[in-house]
């Protein structure tokens, strides 16, 4: 098909996300992606600066990679993972287990369900072991944790993009917007603590412990709701109170996960480890879909039979391009690599800060955010910021990026110059 034709066809039958039919934004086709760069069907080519939603974090076509899946492609592409196992999910799940201390791991398709997974584990863990009366979860405002009916229930229920489906969702206990200030901000030190919001929240988790499962928070930084990052100490006291109640403690690194922060994980920065963790997106460096939940000895062994089954649980081509993409960020020097990021994000954002409708600058690791004072114009940015060769999907009231790991400085430089031109409109 020509473009025309593809977005054609598009018009009639193609359902985006987070859009209405017909879709208010416009669709560009792409013809191809290497390296950082997407290829449009009409010959441009754009800096990706969202790393396709977070998880493309070596770049596109990185030959380990692409060499994986066609690897695989010659032993099988799918076998069921009931009753049978395989090498690629087998050396995976000892990799996950290695890297966070987690010695028991579900593979799931989506971030979504592993959050699902998740909360059943939580729940299925309070009433093999003796709390049937513990089937609520408590979470932080401004959280976002997937799209599914159990992960929508822990999202921010008055500001968030679920709102809709408060109604009929399950009811958990929610504190309060964790206090922002973390990371890098243009004209300001670095945020302390707040000893009022620790009290509150020892205060909240005393009260509802009778009936809480889990705690369950995106580590450092809450993504979708609203890319805002907090104090370690924070989730520091999370994991103290859980342990003082008896509580479980979910940490959803879907988005946070294999580096993009500065740490290999969120929870890294607060120095703790959770009792069941969530990890996505980046895990098969965004060739395929897979998650992952993992969860320690004492969970599973509480729990006995999970009951949650995917039919492409463990699927061999992602498994085995998520042991590719592993290897890969292993063997790199993705830490100094997301520093520089950061870096250049910092010092390539700055002048936004100064700008009348800008409301807030912010950078931590790989992810730099200008928060605008009213929600931005998705279309209007997203010419802008293509007029200057780079690719952004903003949302709400802002604009971000989420690069790869694998840019070099003169991406960056090119990504902040778009980010400021459009939050100059």
């Amino acid at each position: 098909m020509d473009a025309e034709e593809i977005l054609r066809l598009d018009r009639e039958h193609v359902w985006h996300p987070y859009t209405a039919v017909p879709s208010g934004v416009p669709v560009h086709a792409v013809r191809g992606a290497e390296g950082v760069r997407l290829t449009l069907a009409d010959g441009r080519e754009l800096v990706d600066g969202m790393s396709s939603w977070w998880a493309a974090i070596h770049g596109y076509r990185h030959p380990r990679l692409d060499q994986a899946v066609r690897d695989q492609l010659g032993s099988m592409a799918h076998v069921m993972f009931g009753g049978l196992t395989h090498e690629p999910a087998v050396r995976l799940a000892r990799t996950l287990a290695g890297m966070t201390g987690l010695g028991r791991v579900f593979l799931a398709d989506s971030g979504s369900v592993a959050v699902e997974v998740a909360i059943k584990m939580a729940l299925q863990h309070a009433a093999a072991t003796g709390r049937p009366g513990r089937s609520r979860l408590l979470t932080v405002r401004g959280g976002y944790h997937g799209d599914t009916f159990g992960a929508m229930s822990v999202c921010d229920p008055v500001n968030g993009m679920h709102h809709l489906f408060s109604g009929v969702l399950p009811g958990h206990v929610f504190a309060p917007l964790p206090p922002g200030g973390y990371g890098f901000r243009p004209g300001t030190l670095p945020e302390s603590p707040d000893a009022a919001y620790l009290a509150e929240l020892s205060a909240l988790v005393a009260a509802h412990a009778g009936e809480l499962a889990a705690i369950i928070v995106e580590p450092v930084v809450q993504g979708a709701g609203g890319m805002r990052f907090y104090h370690p100490a924070y989730l520091r006291r999370l994991r103290e109170l859980a342990d003082e109640h008896g509580v479980l403690l979910i940490a959803d690194e879907i988005a946070t996960g294999f580096g993009r922060t500065g740490e290999m994980f969120g929870c890294d920065h607060a120095g703790i480890r959770p009792d069941i963790m969530c990890v996505g997106k980046a895990l098969t460096g965004g060739y395929m879909t897979l998650a992952a939940t993992l969860c320690t000895e004492e969970v599973a062994d509480g729990i006995g039979v999970l009951m949650h089954g995917p039919t492409y649980m463990g699927n061999p081509l992602a498994a085995a391009v998520a042991n590719a993409s592993l290897d890969v960020l292993a063997e790199r020097p993705w830490r100094e690599e997301v520093k520089r990021i950061e870096a250049g994000l910092a010092e390539g954002l700055a002048p936004a800060a100064g700008l009348p409708a800008v409301r807030d600058v912010r950078v931590l690791g790989a992810i730099g955010v200008i928060e605008m004072t009213e929600p931005v114009d998705v279309a209007r940015v997203q010419h802008a910021v293509m007029e200057h060769g780079v690719w952004l999907r903003p949302f709400g009231r802002l604009i971000y990026t989420m690069p790869p790991y694998a840019c070099e400085p003169a991406d960056v430089e090119r990504i902040t110059g778009a980010m400021v031109a459009a939050a100059s409109l």
